[in-house]
């Protein structure tokens, strides 16, 4: 009898032992990853931009940033947000080296997103000889073939012995400035991405600086160059992006500053007028981003802009920031707004 009281109090003392708590914080965060990729893609345009790339074949990289389970293909279906980013610029835009809380792609993959980080044709490890060669139209189509290639997964790890790469069940671009008409000029074409963020893009609101920067730089282009840059000078650059960066971050985004595809520069004002028509036939939900302090935006056309739209818009105004959202003091902000969105 001993015994079996003994058992029954043993057994009630098991029972009644709580669960050990779920982790919560930095501990429940998931392990992320960076891992290089390579597609191969047609730089051709079958778009409404109005200009003539070279139709040849070539390498674009990025890098996939995510949860470890996702980018070793065990996590299920998983969205892919693709990163596109602005002239002057490259895959550094979305991922600053050596700072680590302003890494828009890692920030994101700690809170389970994953996303791509393309350096366009023409731009970082996605070289281009002649800067002639592509064009803008020919970068919305390129985009449209990754998106394709990630739903697909028809594209490849750099590193072989990383396996096979995930297949995405959905797509959601990320554009910055330029970025943002190239992302939007792919859905308006191609009706295949699940959700569009814009940031600091207009289609009809570019102020004078906006309009003598790009003069500036088309001139470089009449002559022989093929290859021109957005700014000069780092003072210049920094002018263009930023109004409350920490003016390391300014410095470190300045030195990186990338010049840009003469092909890209001749054919923007073709892409304006393509973006602008895109808008109407965009049927994914959007989520446009400003700065109040962007320079190469009038604050008068946001409102236009998400007037131009038939689909489900959203927009929030980030009150000291420039252009460049990401790297702004508002970058935790702007990340925010971001994934309160994608969920």
């Amino acid at each position: 009898m001993l015994l079996g009281l003994l058992t029954a109090l043993l057994g009630a003392t098991l029972v009644a032992a709580p669960a050990p708590a779920a982790p919560t914080g930095p501990a429940a965060r998931p392990a992320v990853l960076a891992r290089q990729v390579v597609f191969d893609l047609e730089n051709t345009n079958a778009t409404s931009v109005l200009c003539l790339p070279d139709n040849q074949s070539y390498e674009v990289r990025g890098r996939l940033v995510g949860p470890r389970k996702a980018l070793d293909g065990h996590s299920g279906p998983i969205r892919v947000n693709v990163l596109v980013h602005d002239l002057g610029a490259g895959a550094w835009f979305w991922q600053l080296p050596g700072h680590r809380s302003y890494d828009y792609a890692r920030q994101l993959a700690r809170h389970g997103e994953t996303s791509l980080v393309l350096d366009r044709l023409g731009y970082g490890a996605s070289r281009l000889a002649n800067g002639d060669a592509t064009c803008l139209g020919a970068q919305a189509d390129m985009l449209h073939q990754v998106v394709q290639h990630l739903k697909s997964g028809r594209y490849v790890y750099a590193d072989p012995s990383h396996g096979t790469t995930p297949a995405a069940a959905s797509v959601v671009t990320h554009g910055h400035a330029v970025g943002a008409a190239i992302a939007q000029v792919e859905a308006g074409t191609f009706d295949d991405v699940e959700g569009l963020v814009l940031m600091s893009w207009t289609d009809r609101g570019a102020t004078s600086l906006a309009t003598r920067t790009a003069a500036r730089q088309s001139a470089a282009c009449a002559g022989s160059a093929d290859y021109a840059p957005l700014a000069a000078t780092g003072a210049a650059y920094r002018s263009l992006m930023f109004a409350s960066a920490t003016t390391e971050i300014q410095k470190a985004a300045a030195r990186l500053r990338s010049e840009d595809p003469c092909g890209d520069v001749t054919s923007l004002s073709p892409l304006l007028l393509a973006s602008s028509l895109a808008a109407g036939r965009v049927d994914a939900p959007v989520l446009l981003l400003y700065g109040a302090r962007d320079a190469l935006h009038r604050p008068a056309a946001r409102a236009q802009q998400a007037d131009s739209y038939r689909t489900e818009v959203t927009s929030r105004t980030f009150a000291r920031a420039g252009s460049a959202l990401p790297l702004e003091r508002s970058a935790a902000d702007v990340r925010g707004a971001v994934l309160r969105w994608l969920r």
